[in-house]
Parts: structure tokens; C-alpha cells; sequence
């Protein structure tokens, strides 16, 4: 995070708030603001930028929260932003004083003024697609944050996912009733794919009066909430909306991670340590376990590096074959004679190419449009066995197959999601108090920021196999890289 804070002038006397008009034009000034010619601030988009006749709320409720007085430097200024990049290889003509050019983005954190008096503001929250550890964390924390940092009594849920904000009447949510949802798996208000009718959300969203919407959920779910902003603000409604990342996969572009996916990799290596367990007590045992990961390797990776007991990982980035040279099938069979067992990970986005498919599940979607997979881990089992009735028929030989994914996406999140959630959850609420809109939320380097919806749900965060970290899974499994041109290598 960097902070470029200059000297602002004022002629008010010291405790007096300035007139909407000022306050208004001292949020117009923060954009204005001017940075070091090497680094571009990524524009936010404000609900004055099309509502012309906005005027501020008036100065941050905090400023007379009876738990804490805001010291010095509490608020995030026009100055405070956080840089996509803190690490670059600077090129020969460069010094470390001019370096490369930078892309930075807002920080998140409550502002001295806001825009939404905390009598008038209706708080919508909605969870979309599949479970994940921490839904719960932040449906609870929108809750808290909104009833005891900012005086907001009016805050609903909406159930179902986006097909409850038009078919299932909005259900009021205080601190009460959300008091110990951090510790439940799932999500309370209840889930589901599919159901957007962009209309029908809109009309909703208008008909009940809500003016800041929450929308929890994954990539389909950004995409659909790119699409509610843009039509709000075609409407020219004074309604925020802020979306909340929310994938165990880890593959939400931009941010540094998601919640729930420290949760997932430690439930994945309790996974990968059973099947360890049962593969060390076999004669020629093989744990398989299939990991979550549609189109990134990221928990396999992960929980690879975490627990040491994987022999082979297996991710979307990388294709890998059974048969030949270099081969899965010639690495497993040298591993069984060297340890007498061997554990295989497996995202559930890898070799989907190699699983043959019918013309039918070729063209099969789900309800988010997404091309429905096969299971690898199922298909993976079987060639394994075949393998090895054709090459060792008179051999004991037994892969144990497990698949912790509904296990993993179903429990409570661990502490340092827990944490996580409130920090994303609070930096929602501080965003949209202030007028913003149309933005995610989340951690980049460590700090939170606000990123705009539609780069976000543009962006995708794939396993780079050119990086340190995936060397690393490949030294201490010590796989095959499977590439097919190597069999012709002597």
C-alpha cells in the first residue's frame, strides 16, 4: 500500500463540517487527484459519477462510535492506494529510482464523508452458486458491520441465490439472529446456480427499496453482478452494489486469494493424508484423491506442498498422458518398485480431454453454463486397474479413491478465513457507505482494495507452471513434466 498524502487546504474553523456542496466537490477532487507519472490509478466508478444531484449524507457515523474515536490517519484519504505489483524485474535502462510503470487501485477503508444516511439505507445480501467455508463469516459480518458501525437497521436477506430476489419475500436479518453463524458451514440463506433474470433482480431490487446490494458468489456470479450495476446505473437508481468473491478454487482473478480456500487446502490434506495412510498399507497401493479445481490447480498445488506424502500432482495447466515414454502409468509402476506405494492428486479439471464423452455430454451445461465435467478421479481409477490387469495379472495391486469435495465445501471456515471475511465484509460496507459502486473487494499484496466488478470478473487466477512455486511441487514429487516430444529423447 502506498500512501501519497498531501496537505489539504481548508477555511473552516477546526470542528465544523463543510456544506454538501464542498463535501461533494472534495469527493469530485479525490478522483482528480494526480500521481507519479508511472503509476495509473484504476478509476472506481461513484454513484455521482451519473447521479448529478447527489449530495454526501454527511460526515462518517464512526466519528461518534461510543467503542472507539478514530485517531489519526484512521480514515483512507484520495492519496491512500494499494499497487497491483510490488515486485518487478526492472529492465537494463532502469534504476531503482524510476521504476517500471505501476497499475494501483483505490484502498479500501471507511472515508470521513459518506453517502447514505443510515435511516434510509435497505441492505440486500445474497449468496449464489456452491457452498464454500466462510459464506456464513460474511453474511454475519455484513450484518454486524452495517447495525454497529454505521446505525443501518434495515438489512435483508435474500434467499435462494439471485432467483430469490423475485420469487422468495426477503427474510430481515439483525446481529441477534446471525450472532453464531460464523461457526456453521454453508450458508443460512440458503444457495443456488442459475436464475438470473436481469429484469426481474432489478425490478426487485427497486420494488423493495434496497439501495446497497451484497452479492456473494463466484466468477458466474461477478459476471451476473457487473450486469445488476450496469443496468442500475442505466436506471440511474441510487442503489451501490459490491460483489464479494467467493470460491474455494482460488481462481478469482486480481486478488491475492478468496475466502474459504486456507480452509479447503487444510481439509485437503487431511484427505491426502488418508490416502496416503491406505496406500502405505497395501502391497502396491495407490491413494488417488481428486481435488476441487474446474480450471485451476490451486488446492491441488497447495495441499501438494503442504502435506510431502504426494508422488504426483495433476492439474488443469498441465496436460499429462498415461500410456509411453514419460507416461503416468511407466512413473507409477517405477514408484511402486521403488516404495512399494504412491499417492496421486488430481484436480477435478484435469484430463478431461483424455475421458472419452458421448455427442450428448459434449453439448451437457449446468445451470451457470458451465460444461459439465466428468470425474477424472472415477475414470483415473479405472484405467489403473486395467493398467494393471494387463501388465502384473497375477499381482495384489489397490488404489483407494477418495473425494473430500463436499466435505470440504461444506465445513465452517478455519481462523484465518474467519478473519479474512470480516476484513472483506467491512471493506464492502465502508465502500459503498462512501458512495462507490460496482466494485469487489479483496486483499492485493496484503492490503484490501477496491477493484472494479467488471475486471474482476474478467480476470482468472490459473496456476502459472512457469513459476517457483510450481518447480517446487515438481522437485519434491519429482513427477514427469509429460511432454510427449521428450519420448524421442535419449
Amino acid at each position: 500500500m502506498a500512501n501519497l498524502s498531501q496537505p489539504e487546504a481548508t477555511n473552516l474553523a477546526a470542528g465544523q463540517n463543510p456544506p454538501p456542496e464542498q463535501q461533494l466537490q472534495d469527493h469530485l477532487d479525490d478522483h482528480a487527484f494526480s500521481f507519479s507519472p508511472n503509476i495509473t490509478l484504476k478509476k472506481l466508478p461513484h454513484l455521482s459519477d451519473y447521479l448529478q444531484d447527489l449530495q454526501p449524507a454527511g460526515p462518517n457515523p464512526l466519528d461518534h462510535n461510543p467503542f472507539f474515536h478514530p485517531s489519526d490517519g484512521f480514515y483512507v484519504n484520495k492519496s491512500d492506494i494499494v499497487l497491483r505489483q510490488v515486485a518487478c524485474r526492472l529492465s537494463p535502462s532502469e534504476t531503482i529510482a524510476s521504476p517500471s510503470h505501476h497499475l494501483a487501485y483505490i484502498r479500501a477503508g471507511p472515508r470521513k464523508q459518506i453517502f447514505f444516511d443510515h435511516c434510509a439505507t435497505r441492505a440486500a445480501i445474497v449468496t449464489c452458486g456452491g457452498l464454500c467455508p466462510g459464506m456464513n463469516t460474511v453474511i454475519r459480518e455484513l450484518v454486524v458491520g452495517l447495525w454497529d458501525l454505521y446505525g443501518v437497521r434495515q438489512i435483508y436477506g435474500i434467499k435462494a441465490g439471485y432467483r430469490g430476489f423475485y420469487s422468495i419475500h426477503p427474510i430481515e436479518l439483525n446481529p441477534k439472529m446471525v450472532h453464531n453463524w460464523h461457526g456453521r458451514g454453508g450458508t443460512v440463506l440458503e444457495t443456488s446456480r442459475g436464475g438470473f433474470d436481469l429484469t426481474k433482480i432489478v425490478d426487485a431490487i427497486e420494488n423493495h427499496g434496497f439501495n446497497q446490494v451484497y452479492i456473494i458468489g463466484g466468477d458466474g456470479t461477478m459476471r451476473g453482478a457487473v450486469k445488476i450495476f450496469e443496468e442500475v446505473r442505466r436506471r440511474k437508481l441510487k442503489v451501490g452494489v459490491t460483489g464479494i468473491p467467493k470460491t474455494v478454487d482460488n481462481d478469482v482473478g486480481i486478488i491475492d486469494r478468496s475466502f474459504g480456500f486456507q480452509t479447503a487446502v487444510e481439509m485437503a490434506e487431511q484427505a491426502i493424508h488418508a490416502a496416503h495412510v491406505e496406500a502405505e498399507s497395501a502391497v502396491n497401493g495407490i491413494g488417488l484423491v481428486k481435488l476441487m479445481g474446474r480450471s485451476t490447480g490451486h488446492i491441488a498445488l497447495h495441499a501438494t506442498l503442504s502435506s510431502r506424502d504426494v508422488d504426483c500432482c495433476l492439474i488443469p495447466e498441465t496436460e499429462f498422458y498415461l500410456e509411453g515414454k514419460g507416461g503416468l502409468l511407466e512413473f507409477l509402476e517405477q514408484r511402486l518398485k521403488e516404495r512399494g506405494h504412491a499417492v496421486v492428486v488430481v484436480a477435478e479439471g484435469a484430463g478431461q480431454d483424455l475421458i472419452p464423452r458421448t455427442t450428448a455430454q459434449k453439448e451437457e451445461r449446468d445451470e451457470s453454463g458451465n460444461m459439465v465435467f466428468l470425474d477424472v478421479g472415477a475414470w483415473l481409477k479405472t484405467e489403473l486397474k486395467k493398467w494393471w490387469d494387463r501388465e502384473h495379472p497375477h499381482e495384489l495391486f489397490t488404489v483407494k479413491y477418495i473425494d473430500p469435495t463436499y466435505m470440504i465445501r461444506a465445513v465452517p471456515a478455519n481462523a484465518t478465513d474467519n478473519l479474512y471475511c470480516t476484513l472483506v465484509a467491512h471493506s464492502a460496507i465502508h465502500g459503498l457507505m462512501a458512495g462507490y459502486t460496482g466494485f469487489v473487494t479483496g486483499p492485493i499484496n496484503a492490503n484490501h482494495a477496491y477493484i472494479p466488478l467488471a475486471d474482476v470478473a474478467q480476470a482468472k487466477n490459473e496456476v502459472n507452471i512457469k513459476d517457483h512455486k510450481w518447480e517446487w511441487v515438481r522437485s519434491i514429487t519429482n513427477q514427469p513434466d509429460f511432454v510427449k516430444s521428450n519420448q524421442n529423447s535419449v
